[in-house]
């Protein structure tokens, strides 16, 4: 399955890896970025932006929650999936520069894993991970299994371009 994703942009193209797993509830992607992890983290970290750098197109708007997430805070985001609906998060996981997580009322999770390989650079690992959901039926019934690791992809590089052309 180790396959990539390109951008639509013809220059050279930036490319996220989606990677195996043994676990078919646990998706992961990875993208290394020119940009130093502290600038990716602050990206992630505010939900704010979070529409800015969704490969999916679901992520419509940053609705409500605190200016910069921490472990434990609640935001909401205003999604799109054929209708429109808000969904509620809690982060879950926050190490400053290294890690960040969140999951919703289906308690399905979405994490960032930053490793810096240098001092301006970063391996940003996006992890789903649909062991903990409520109904692990509903993620195969509605295909997200198979879909989502191309969305994440996506979502990689969009964020390598926005953190790296700020």
């Amino acid at each position: 399955m180790n396959s990539e994703v390109h951008s639509s942009d013809p220059s050279p193209r930036p490319r996220a890896q989606i990677l195996e797993t043994t676990d078919p509830y646990l998706l992961a992607v990875e993208i290394d970025i020119a940009a130093p992890a502290r600038k990716v983290f602050d990206i992630l970290a505010d939900a704010n932006q979070h529409s800015q750098f969704d490969g999916s197109g679901s992520v419509k708007s940053f609705i409500s929650g605190p200016r910069r997430l921490y472990l434990g805070s609640k935001f909401s985001m205003g999604m799109k999936i054929k209708l429109p609906y808000r969904i509620k998060n809690e982060v879950i996981v926050f190490e400053e520069d290294r890690e960040i997580g969140w999951q919703h009322l289906m308690r399905w999770q979405w994490r960032y894993q930053l490793t810096p390989l240098t001092e301006n650079s970063v391996r940003v690992r996006e992890i789903f991970d649909g062991n903990t959901a409520r109904s692990k039926r509903w993620l195969e019934i509605t295909g997200a299994l198979k879909v989502n690791p191309v969305m994440m992809a996506k979502s990689l590089v969009k964020l390598k371009l926005l953190a790296e052309t700020r």
